[in-house]
């Protein structure tokens, strides 16, 4: 059978072809995917090794990221390349419903050729014609019918005033569902119990003073608070799907419109009571899952807001002319100047700088460009000035944004299941309500009292109790994972997490602090390749030169102590004059092929050369886990330098910890470093396999087949784990992260303490369990309950109670006793590998680096 080109997968009986794009593709994520990376060059791709383990078999397809998510009828309408993406914030989603409705709606719109809306970010990527419609055009294009559309980088008091107005909104209707209790609690109840007679609560007076304002404000409540709710079950029943907010909907308008028309005939039996506490019970939960989605929200918004910029065109002229960023063409010259973001990937054609990579790569050091070097779309330039060469229409940030986007906006298995049983479940409910009330009434009841049975069996079966079984227990286990040092970003992430079968630990910035130190120097005068280092290092703010001049022994070096000049810097070392001598300090490798001047007597220029002891140094250094600098002067190297991100404390104990929860769960640990620097990873008996050598977006791509074994989690820190982390069926970033990392993962670990992740584990473990106590309660309930109602045995009002009693038991239950995780004990501590520094602060050793100068 014929493999798929990009991932290496059988095409099956009707592969994807296209003219434009050379194989044959599984699927029409796959053929997108080759388009946009097929122009890369060979000599950027570094494969990804494997060690410890079979993994090593896959690393050639792992490195294709190829995207595989079954949305074809997604994936056909980016097949145009005339077409634009244009991703907009949606406010007043209620259910995934609404995305089938607001696709349509879009789509009717003339210009807009595909669009996809995503409930659990609430948002909606459009594939737009920009001859037919304006950008500026989309938002309002899909506004209406209750929904508003925003741009994603628009003022954030803007963007959050509709999350602020629907949370008024319902505290508003909270308060005013007081006034309604109100008279149930001094009056009606007690008439029900015989406390008041009924020719004092229905006489002229009472009636006048209590229920034509109870009538007024019930309307109103019903009206604003229930707005949202009726219009989710309309759309639902519009598209077909119908969901449970249309047994809301018609629980709530049967109890108030048999309460008006009580109300009109003189009759006791009002059921306001019941409409509105329907109402507030299913609003309040429903604004509490808005507050969690917020972050999917933000971290969306945020990667579309920051690749949306105006770029300086060079014209043929050399003038600069400014443009919009989709107006620029492969080939063009963009001016990128000290603060900008790099709009393309690209070549840099003239000047130098510092570039900042850490909002896409995730990697902490910035790195020097030169002309010829590559640089990526989404980074920052903090210093100097580059003219680009743009590879093309778009960047290594549009493709995360494209690929975050596909993740997020993916259904889960959990909601296919919650849908599918509302599906069911509300057709069937309504079918029993209408059956009871037909058999009362065929059997001689009055029709106000077959009526009453139809209605108590659509309020008792109201799923309050199952809709928040799980949401409450994930709360309070949400709780419990902050009181360990863990925010919960995605609540039923809980429920889940403790069924990882893989766990996936990125070194950077995870398993290590992201802050560089000099660990050792190897020299015949250490102090000396120091003090020189450091000295010409002193004019960088380069991470690893910040850490040399950190460690010199003066504790820093003053411009003003030293003679320093004639600074060059080079893609990978930099030289300069120090007190009269030339030094050069750089990677061991630019050392090769290049000359420098022996002493003015000698004339001429000859090659650096290298003692075995400074070359075993090197060598020494990387399979330790270090990054060896060497320095140089009179055409000799004299010393190594090795630098080192430093481990976090108790890195190895946590490791073992989140193993030993587990027996079979297998420990998988990501990094870019060669893989004879994971010789300290390795030594750690509980990681499984170690993936070295790991591009930034290959991650994504090795996590998607490590699914395949079973369920992942993924634990990193930078905005290239990002699309790890959403594809991961669950993710944790650490605070110290970039933004989009967090916002991307479930779960993110406060002070970057390592301890709080088995903890996490343990707290999944018990809120579990109290969401299967909840639900077996709640299903229970209703099995019992419904019965009951169709059998005429209790009446709308105490099935309100019974309802609203079945809910307390879950919030009950949820919030009872202690559900309590437990950090990582020192009494399990095992060292293995290089060990974390002494001082967990700064991560310097307090003895600063060891001298290993000869004899």
């Amino acid at each position: 059978m014929t493999e798929c080109t990009l991932c290496g997968l059988p095409a099956g009986d009707r592969p994807v072809r296209d003219d434009a794009v050379e194989g044959t593709f599984c699927c029409r994520g796959c053929l997108e995917v080759h388009r946009a990376v097929e122009g890369a060059e060979a000599e950027d791709r570094n494969e990804p090794a494997a060690t410890d383990g079979n993994p090593a078999e896959t690393l050639e397809a792992l490195e294709s990221g190829a995207v595989d998510d079954g949305d074809d009828a997604v994936a056909s309408s980016t097949a145009n390349d005339d077409l634009e993406t244009a991703f907009l914030e949606l406010e007043g989603m209620h259910c995934t419903t609404c995305e089938r409705f607001l696709e349509r709606i879009a789509t009717d719109t003339e210009g807009v050729r595909g669009a996809q809306a995503s409930y659990a970010t609430e948002m909606i990527r459009l594939r737009y014609d920009p001859d037919a419609i304006d950008r500026e055009e989309l938002p309002a294009a899909i506004s209406g019918f209750g929904y508003q559309a925003l741009e994603p980088d628009a003022d954030a008091d803007e963007a959050g005033s509709g999350f602020a107005l629907g949370e008024y909104r319902t505290i508003v209707a909270v308060l005013l569902a007081m006034p309604v209790m109100a008279p149930y609690l001094l009056f009606v109840y007690p008439t029900y119990l015989g406390i008041y007679p009924e020719s004092f609560l229905y006489g002229s007076t009472i009636r006048t003073m209590v229920f034509v304002p109870l009538v007024v404000w019930s309307t109103l409540i019903v009206l604003g608070l229930g707005y949202p709710i009726f219009r989710s079950g309309y759309v639902s029943l519009a598209v077909r799907r119908p969901n449970v907010d249309v047994l809301v909907s018609v629980a709530v308008l049967a109890a108030y419109a048999y309460s008006i028309a009580a109300f009109a005939v003189g009759s006791r039996h009002l059921y306001f009571d019941v409409a509105v506490m329907v109402l507030v019970v299913v609003t309040v939960g429903e604004r509490l899952e808005t507050s969690v989605k917020r972050r999917a929200i933000d971290t969306h918004a945020e990667l579309a807001a920051a690749r949306e910029t105006t770029v300086r065109l060079v014209v043929e002229d050399g003038s600069l002319e400014e443009v919009s960023r989709e107006a620029c063409e492969p080939g063009d010259q963009v001016l990128v100047s000290a603060g900008d973001r790099i709009p393309f990937d690209g070549t840099v054609l003239e000047g130098s700088g510092t570039v900042d990579e850490s909002f896409v790569t995730g990697e902490s050091i910035p790195r020097a460009a030169f002309v010829g070097d590559r640089v990526v779309g989404g980074a920052v330039l903090t210093d100097g000035t580059l003219t680009v060469e743009t590879d093309g229409d778009s960047s290594t940030l549009d493709r995360l944004v494209e690929l975050l986007w596909e993740v997020q906006s993916a259904e889960s298995g959990a909601q296919r299941l919650v849908n599918a049983f509302a599906v069911a479940f509300v057709p069937l409910v309504v079918l029993l309500a209408g059956a009871a009330a037909g058999f009362w009434l065929l059997a001689g009841e009055p029709a106000g009292s077959a009526l009453l049975i139809g209605l108590s069996v659509l309020v008792v079966s109201c799923p309050c109790s199952l809709g928040i079984a799980t949401p409450l227990a994930l709360a309070a286990g949400s709780e419990r994972a902050a009181e360990n040092g863990a925010a919960v970003l995605s609540a039923n992430v809980l429920e889940r997490i403790t069924d990882s079968e893989i766990v996936v630990f990125d070194k950077t910035g995870t398993l290590t602090t992201g802050e560089m130190t000099v660990e050792t120097v190897v020299a015949d005068d250490s102090e000396r390749v120091l003090e020189y280092a450091a000295a010409v290092e002193s004019r960088s703010n380069h991470p690893i030169a910040a850490a040399i001049v950190e460690a010199a022994p003066s504790g820093g070096v003053q411009e003003g102590d030293r003679e320093i000049a004639d600074i060059e810097r080079e893609a990978r070392a930099v030289s300069g004059t120090v007190d009269g001598q030339r030094i050069r300090v750089g990677h061991p490798a630019s050392f090769r092929g290049s000359s420098e001047p022996a002493d003015e007597s000698a004339g001429g220029a000859r090659a650096w050369t290298v003692t075995d002891r400074l070359a075993e140094a090197v060598e020494s250094a990387r399979e330790g886990g270090c990054r060896p600098i060497a320095v140089g002067w009179d055409g000799a190297v004299r010393g190594v330098i090795a630098v080192r991100d430093q481990p976090r404390e108790n890195w190895e104990r946590v490791v073992s910890e989140v193993a030993s929860a587990d027996d079979a769960r297998r420990i998988v640990v990501l990094t870019g470093d060669d893989e004879r620097a994971t010789g300290w990873l390795q030594e750690h008996p509980d990681v499984d396999d170690v993936f070295a050598g790991v591009r930034p977006e290959s991650k994504e791509a090795i996590v998607r087949r490590l699914r395949e074994d079973g369920t992942t989690t993924v634990i990193g820190d930078g905005t290239n784990d990002a699309p790890a982390l959403a594809r991961a069926d669950m993710g944790i970033a650490l605070e110290s992260g970039t933004d989009i990392a967090m916002d991307a993962a479930d779960i993110v670990v406060r002070d970057d303490d390592l301890e709080s992740i088995p903890a996490v584990f343990e707290v999944s473990r018990a809120t579990r369990r109290r969401i299967r106590q909840n639900l077996a309660w709640a299903a229970g309930y209703n099995l019992v309950a419904i019965p009951l109602a169709m059998a005429g045995a209790i009446n709308p009002l105490i099935a309100a109670a019974m309802m609203g009693a079945s809910s307390l038991v879950v919030v009950f239950n949820s919030g009872r006793g202690a559900v309590r995780g437990r950090r990582a004990g020192a009494d399990r501590s095992r060292q293995w590998g290089p060990r974390a520094a002494g001082d967990a602060r700064d991560g310097r050793s307090p003895d600063g680096p060891r001298d290993e100068a000869a004899g």
